[in-house]
């Protein structure tokens, strides 16, 4: 894997630094967070179900926020919504203090809600921008090092988020996640680059005249865009297809605390594992797949088959090290695909809907990963974590199959 070009970008374009910055602090936040609370419900309530009702909460409030959001991006100034998004989480993080049992369990459960509405305007008009954040070459490994900043801090946060939980009590974990919204909107209002492009003529044929239009209209313009390019169709399921099985996240928690008998940095070490693959997966894929068309649907595809076979060899480790590599093995496919499908989206869609775009796209896969937690969470309640995962990873199984089918005139073509 070469470095340069990734450090060639990070030296020279302070714009994109400073985004990536932004990124790396508020997730590691973020996970500092989550951590925590799904400690504390494990712990107050000893029910896997409550815990998945957390991220639950998180992603439903994520897909609901997602359509406003995409019309937000393509009509307002899309530096000013990053850092109002984030300057407005900042007190709400600090609510996660004010849950202290299963009585006020549910502040936790609002605050989550609220939080991830603010990620819903802050993360797809991030991935809508950055192509006019960096110059046309450098978008490929630009989208890898955004890419892969979900799953560094993942890696970091989970861990040090579980330690820090487990040696100096949860509240000092939420109040890092408060302050990393801060540093976060520092760096993002000091980005003087445009995060739009110049545009000369209106391009009825995108719904360009049409940026204040309503939720509706800008589903509709998605969709009537959609229907035209199996590419780009193919591209905007390609999450949604992955977050099918993606519910077996929750059983990380079980699997961490409950199986392994870890506590908090049973936990930890799981949700650090599925970021170090998210981490890693985006540098491996692009050095075999590639950024052509074909390539990006073909690495797609062999990123569902990682995944899958992964998870099932979960319940089968005998101890906690064992289980953190069958983890980080699933999601090395599961950074690689979101990195692809978002690069993909972000060559396809022109600057004038590409917030429409993303939004879509980030509605759909937290839409499918809120009900795909739900099952999870229902099978941990009523099976055993084993019979679990394994349903789970059948249901991704068979979702995949259904994607590669319906993607396969795309990476056939020469």
């Amino acid at each position: 894997m070469r470095l340069r070009p990734y450090l060639t970008l990070l030296r020279h374009n302070r714009a994109f630094t400073r985004l990536f910055a932004a990124q790396l602090i508020s997730f590691a936040g973020d996970w500092f967070a989550t951590v925590a609370v799904l400690g504390l419900a494990l712990e107050v309530t000893g029910s896997p179900a409550v815990a998945s009702l957390f991220l639950v909460v998180q992603t439903g409030a994520f897909a609901l926020a997602s359509p406003i959001a995409g019309v937000l991006a393509d009509r307002f100034d899309r530096r000013r919504l990053m850092v109002g998004a984030d300057v407005a989480r900042i007190p709400v993080a600090l609510a996660f203090l004010l849950a202290r049992d299963a009585d006020t369990l549910w502040i936790a459960f609002a605050a989550a809600a609220l939080l991830s509405i603010g990620a819903a305007l802050f993360e797809p008009t991030s991935s809508a921008s950055l192509p006019n954040l960096v110059d046309e070459a450098e978008l490929p490994e630009a989208n890898i090092l955004i890419g892969s900043s979900w799953g560094t801090m993942l890696a970091v946060g989970a861990a040090l988020g579980g330690a820090v939980a487990a040696a100096f009590g949860r509240d000092v974990a939420y109040v890092v996640n408060a302050a990393s919204f801060a540093a976060s909107a520092a760096l993002v209002v000091g980005i003087r680059r445009s995060f739009v492009e110049a545009r000369r003529e209106p391009d009825t044929e995108t719904g360009a005249r049409t940026p204040h239009a309503g939720v509706v209209a800008s589903v509709a313009t998605v969709v009537r865009f959609a229907r035209g390019n199996r590419n780009l169709a193919a591209l905007l399921l390609s999450k949604t297809t992955f977050g099918v099985g993606s519910g077996v996240i929750v059983l990380l928690a079980v699997f961490g605390r409950t199986v392994f008998a870890a506590g908090d940095v049973g936990i930890g070490v799981l949700f650090a594992a599925r970021g170090l693959g998210a981490l890693l997966g985006p540098f491996l894929v692009r050095g075999i797949a590639g950024t052509s068309e074909r390539g990006l649907i073909l690495g797609i595809a062999a990123s569902f088959v990682i995944f899958a076979v992964c998870y099932s060899l979960l319940p089968l480790a005998p101890i906690l090290p064992l289980a953190a590599v069958a983890v980080f093995g699933g999601h090395l496919g599961g950074g690689a695909q979101w990195t692809l499908s978002s690069y993909g989206l972000q060559r396809a869609a022109p600057d004038a809907i590409r917030g429409r775009v993303f939004s879509f796209d980030y509605g759909l896969v937290t839409l499918t990963l809120t009900l795909s937690i739900l099952v999870a969470g229902a099978m941990a309640e009523r099976f055993s974590p084993a019979i679990a995962t394994w349903s789970m990873v059948g249901l991704a199984a068979v979702a995949a199959t259904g994607w590669i089918a319906f993607a396969r005139p795309v990476w056939r073509r020469r």
